[in-house]
């Protein structure tokens, strides 16, 4: 098992910034990959990024690309998201997930652990 809590989240204006992070325990933090979705009210769950065991691949959704950043600290067990320049469309609850085989880093089903959320509110 792997326990996953997400932190970080606020409410912050226009092209504000938040760090999000998540704490992992359980099992080997190196062995997975770990990715952040989103959920905004009404809508579906939405992959924002994703990295791999090493930190060496990277992916976005085209949204937040050149926005966020996903970075992960190994021996700290945590993955992080780094999120500049927010706009309103950015609020919704964030999750962060982990996966020891993930075939396609941007799908939800490829996760094996998810964490409770962390809801981040832009105002417009």
């Amino acid at each position: 098992q792997v326990q996953l809590v997400e932190s970080g989240g606020g409410l912050v204006q226009a092209g504000g910034s938040l760090r999000l992070s998540c704490a992992a325990s359980g099992r080997t933090f190196s062995n997975y990959v770990m990715g952040w979705f989103r959920q905004a009210p009404g809508k579906e769950r939405e992959f924002v990024s994703a990295i791999s065991r090493s930190g060496t691949n990277i992916n976005y959704v085209d949204s937040v690309k050149g926005r966020f950043t996903i970075s992960r600290d190994n021996a700290k067990n945590t993955v992080y998201l780094h999120a500049n320049s927010l706009k309103p469309e950015d609020t919704a609850v964030y999750y962060c997930a982990a996966g020891s085989v993930v075939s396609r880093m941007t799908s939800g089903g490829a996760y094996d652990y998810w964490g409770q959320g962390t809801q981040v509110t832009v105002s417009s």
